[in-house]
């Protein structure tokens, strides 16, 4: 996951930490609890986004993995087409010899 896809991300994570230091000097006019409420925020923000990463790897991941099923089933399919049309043709050839045998 490249850094644009989470600027996004990354500027709310900051406006929530920005809103919560000036929430918390504002109402409780104390540096220990800004600064916990900060990093409570920051803890948050980075989880959010963590999780946004994993997510996408999981789309990434769900999507090769249907791309790879996609070709196994497709390989399979002219597999099966072949062997069905090696059937068939076999049992053209019995049933031809068989007509063969019975108009004599």
């Amino acid at each position: 996951m490249e850094i644009r896809e989470l600027i996004g991300d990354i500027v709310l994570t900051i406006v929530m930490v920005v809103s919560t230091v000036v929430l918390v000097m504002r109402f409780w006019q104390d540096l220990v609890i800004a600064v916990a409420a900060t990093l409570m925020m920051l803890s948050l923000g980075g989880l959010l986004i963590s999780l946004g990463m994993k997510i996408v790897s999981l789309e990434r991941s769900i999507a090769q993995r249907e791309r790879t099923m996609r070709v196994n089933i497709e390989e399979m399919g002219k597999t099966m087409s072949a062997k069905y049309d090696n059937t068939v043709s076999h049992i053209e050839e019995i049933v031809d010899g068989l007509s063969r045998r019975m108009y004599r």
